[in-house]
């Protein structure tokens, strides 16, 4: 079968065109904007990329298209396909249909942690000899790739609660029916399709209302907008975690910036976790992903075994190099919670050292500037701040941001960030570029430039 994806680099919908190709699908696909890691993995399939969404693309008719949700009516394509009656389906149900069916789902749903929560899960399965499918929203490390169907009935699947297609706007992860699932926790986001918290809530509670009763649901023990979720209605045991404050899964510190924890397990140690990760939110990710490999079967410390020898995903908080002592870390962190945590677990890894965050809002939610005024608190950690303002952002961030003072910076072209950074870093420092985009090739833009400072 021949199946032409439209949004095909989007990380799920990429994860998507893998799995179709492993199964001996002929795939192509259309994108606006062609960029690694996912442009690499598909061209290394052996699936054909196109740029732009012409109808010619479809041309001739394909037996499927599987249609991303980041198109809409007036597209191109999309206006093509409907016209001439092409068979189409969202990325969400294709999966469902062909891949998920008898299989047993261990779905990673929340506002924060899913890509590197599922990441962990999968490793644990994998290294527990379970031969794990899974579809991931980034490229685990320990498999160098973002999905592939497996060989076992397990499958892990990160579970957006993004909505599904311009034709379904459920929500993606209302069509797993997960077996197992975690649910990180949940704060208000994706302004541009939900109006308020509570219709984010409802459709957490439409995934808890999948779920079998012998099923699980792993959840934290103080988030309480996830209590309100739960308390709408739950017919599925419940295992609670918090990296503090006891729990059936809770941490018992060994390391100021979390890279080294016991792991308590129902009031007992079941091992220790020695890793190269920092921060709160990484042991509550390796709290959850240990509760749902229990329930597929792999005892504790089998999962801490395997989780310390976890490499990070790519993109969250990853080294991509170090020049003339400078250290540049690439991390996806697009939401303020999310860049206070990143930044947190970074101050103590570094301490005193100088900390440059360079932000680019580039989520439908941060263009729209819901959020702006929690971005200020949120970079208070970092020693100076570099914020990318291209002329279509939907609000003055010079204006909003002005409670970090003199430590703040803004832009409309990256080229004034990297200019500033050659004035200002030093041996010693570091730069957490944080984006959930390419961000025109900055992070290697920075380096290259290190480079080139460290010879002249």
């Amino acid at each position: 079968m021949h199946i032409h994806i439209l949004g095909i680099c989007g990380t799920f919908m990429g994860g998507i065109a893998l799995i179709a190709r492993e199964l001996g699908h002929q795939v192509s696909g259309s994108d606006a904007n062609v960029y690694p890691p996912m442009s690499t993995q598909l061209e290394a399939a052996g699936i054909r990329l196109m740029e732009g969404y012409l109808p010619e693309h479809l041309q001739p008719a394909p037996d499927m298209v599987v249609v991303g949700n980041a198109l809409s009516r007036g597209n191109p394509a999309v206006e093509y396909l409907l016209d001439e009656g092409l068979r189409y389906t969202s990325g969400p149900q294709w999966l469902a249909e062909h891949v998920l069916a008898d299989r047993w789902v261990l779905g990673v749903a929340g506002t924060h942690g899913k890509t590197t929560t599922s990441s962990m899960l999968a490793w644990i399965l994998e290294d527990a000899g379970l031969a794990p499918g899974f579809l991931i929203g980034g490229v685990p490390q320990n498999f160098g790739l973002s999905a592939r169907a497996g060989s076992s009935p397990f499958f892990v699947v990160e579970a957006d609660e993004y909505d599904t297609a311009f034709f379904d706007k459920r929500s993606k992860f209302v069509h797993y029916h997960p077996r197992t699932l975690i649910m990180n926790n949940l704060e208000f986001d994706h302004a541009d399709i939900f109006d308020d918290l509570e219709a984010i809530q409802r459709q957490f509670h439409h995934l808890v209302r999948t779920l079998p009763g012998n099923g699980l649901i792993v959840s934290p023990l103080n988030d309480g907008n996830l209590h309100e979720v739960l308390d709408m209605g739950c017919w599925t045991p419940v295992e609670h975690f918090d990296p503090e404050f006891e729990a059936t899964w809770h941490a018992a510190v060994a390391s100021a910036d979390g890279s080294c924890f016991d792991v308590v397990c129902e009031g007992k140690v079941a091992g220790r976790i020695d890793w190269s990760l920092t921060g709160r939110h990484n042991m509550a990710n390796a709290l959850a992903a240990l509760a749902a490999a229990r329930h597929a079967g792999v005892p504790p410390s089998r999962g801490i075994e395997a989780l310390n020898r976890f490499e990070n995903v790519k993109r969250r908080m990853e080294l991509r190099g170090e020049v003339d002592g400078v250290r540049v870390f690439d991390d996806f962190a697009h939401h303020p919670t999310a860049i206070a945590t990143t930044l947190s677990g970074l101050r103590a890894q570094v301490g005193t050292g100088r900390i440059h965050a360079v932000l680019e809002p580039r989520s439908n939610t941060m263009r729209m500037g819901v959020m702006a005024d929690r971005l200020a608190a949120s970079l208070a950690e970092a020693d100076s701040v570099q914020v990318y303002a291209p002329p279509d952002l939907g609000w003055d961030a010079r204006a909003t941001l002005g409670a970090l003072g003199p430590k703040l910076q803004v832009a409309d072209q990256t080229q004034a960030i990297i200019d500033w950074l050659m004035a200002m870093a030093r041996p010693g420092d570091t730069v957490l570029v944080m984006s959930n985009g390419g961000f025109e090739g900055i992070h290697e833009r920075i380096l290259a430039a290190l480079r080139e400072r460290e010879v002249a």
